[in-house]
């Protein structure tokens, strides 16, 4: 039995909120958690992520690149004659959020914005280094 496309797209879509939910309240945690002196927000595996993906999503911005994410998901809602705008409660309310209406440059200045705040946060507040114990950092 095969999936709906228009089952995956949606799932596409929720992994898209997911991702940009890491994003965001993942440089707010880091904040947060060099304030509190949080321990677990050093941890070199969630800040090279972290890092990594705002790099990734500036770049494609800088680039004029569409988000692959984004373009995936319409390739599926395409594939399974879907609209872009019809579908159910959450699709609705995780598209409105997602996909605003602004210029280019609007994002482009966002995401390098956001971008530099959170390499701020890699300098002042460094992950620890692969190996170490959270036990070890003071």
């Amino acid at each position: 039995m095969s999936i709906p496309f228009t089952l995956l797209a949606d799932i596409v879509l929720i992994i898209h909120a997911l991702f940009i939910a890491f994003i965001v309240c993942g440089a707010l945690l880091i904040i947060l958690g060099g304030l509190k002196q949080w321990r677990w927000v050093r941890n070199p595996l969630f800040r090279w992520s972290h890092l990594i993906g705002i790099i990734f999503v500036a770049a494609q911005s800088w680039l004029g690149m569409m988000c692959p994410l984004t373009t995936l998901e319409i390739e599926l809602r395409l594939v399974a004659g879907d609209s872009l705008y019809t579908g159910s409660f959450i699709q609705y309310w995780l598209q409105e959020i997602i996909y605003f209406t602004a210029p280019t440059w609007v994002f482009t200045s966002a995401y390098t914005t956001f971008g530099f705040l959170v390499l701020i946060a890699w300098i002042v507040l460094p992950p620890r280094q692969f190996g170490k114990e959270a036990a070890d950092v003071t």
